[in-house]
């Protein structure tokens, strides 16, 4: 024991008498200093005490879509630390097409008395759901976060990255190319994200490019989220003459690569992509790829900071939490040839 007393003793730069006091839960001590003793104790590999041990404030439901697509685990990653470090032990439900859905993970939640709910990309972001399911959580009452899609007389707080600005940063950055042809593929506009996306893309076509609304309309692709998607709604736009390509994901950029690729064409010589959320590895794709990053540590952090406060009763305000995208240039988007 005094041989483990120094070697924590000297990892916390305290004394051994301090670390004494520290593991027998003794007063005297400092808060800050406490936690470096016990900090010690955790590099080095001891056990704490029993009763020095972390009790949890609490679980928290998290909820997000299937994790193929890259950005999901990152958001989830983030949440899940961020809520640790608060306390909160969190529980990890993710969705996967015909396997269990939102509303079921929901009920599985309130059977273990979660103390709140982080949505993430959920059935709040479908503008044909009914947003009921989360006025009746609320009512219980259950504090909850929505991240990426708004519905209006929801009295929770909201944190969006702003996909209207996206789309404009997109079709900005490919005029400044030279590109006039330019398409927009993305998912369904059935989910808000993307009908603010469209919104984006209009304005910045119109202003930019002075064309018409019906010109616009033939530059726009909707289908799945994902690379397949992608692939078939830029081989649409590609008949078309498009030269650039505003995605709705990297995933869906990824599809669009692909099918320029198979028309004998190259990124970005011939055609240039810009995909949607800067996921990880999308900076080692071939050719690295150009896109719009979310602010996910942000969006991430003040989601959890926005619960964390529901929870402890100091309501956050019941609005929208807009987060500016940053566009990333890289090898995927180069000067328009033509």
């Amino acid at each position: 024991m005094r041989a483990r007393l120094s070697d924590i003793a000297q990892q916390a730069e305290v004394s051994e008498a301090t670390v004494s006091r520290v593991l027998n839960d003794r007063p005297g001590v400092s808060a800050d200093t406490r936690q470096a003793v016990l900090t010690a104790l955790d590099v080095l590999g001891y056990e704490r005490p029993a009763r020095l041990r972390k009790r949890s404030a609490g679980l928290v439901g998290l909820v997000v879509p299937e994790l193929d697509n890259p950005i999901f685990p990152a958001f989830a990653q983030i949440i899940e630390t961020t809520l640790a470090q608060q306390g909160f032990t969190p529980v990890l439900c993710t969705q996967t097409p015909g396997g269990v859905t939102e509303d079921e993970y929901v009920e599985m939640l309130l059977d273990r008395q979660v103390s709140g709910i982080v949505f993430v990309s959920g059935l709040h972001a479908d503008s044909t759901s009914d947003p009921e399911r989360y006025r009746k959580l609320l009512a219980r009452p259950l504090p909850i976060v929505l991240v990426n899609g708004y519905a209006e007389n929801i009295e929770a707080p909201f944190i969006s990255c702003d996909d209207r600005a996206a789309g404009e940063l997109a079709v900005a950055h490919l005029v400044a190319l030279g590109h006039k042809k330019i398409g927009l593929i993305s998912g369904p506009d059935r989910y808000l994200p993307v009908q603010r996306k469209i919104e984006g893309y209009r304005a910045a076509m119109r202003r930019l490019l002075n064309l018409t609304d019906a010109q616009i309309n033939e530059m726009i692709s909707l289908s799945l989220f994902g690379v397949e998607g992608g692939d078939a709604a830029a081989s649409r736009l590609l008949d078309k003459g498009v030269t650039g390509f505003v995605c709705g994901s990297d995933l869906m950029a990824l599809g669009a690569i692909r099918a320029v690729r198979q028309r004998g064409l190259q990124v970005p010589t011939d055609v240039s992509v810009v995909g949607y959320d800067d996921s990880p590895l999308i900076a080692f794709t071939d050719p690295p790829m150009t896109t719009l990053r979310q602010p996910v540590r942000a969006m991430a952090v003040a989601a959890v900071r926005a619960l964390v406060d529901e929870i402890k009763g100091h309501p956050a305000p019941h609005s929208e939490y807009i987060f500016r995208p940053e566009l990333v240039v890289r090898g995927s988007t180069a000067a328009h040839s033509g």
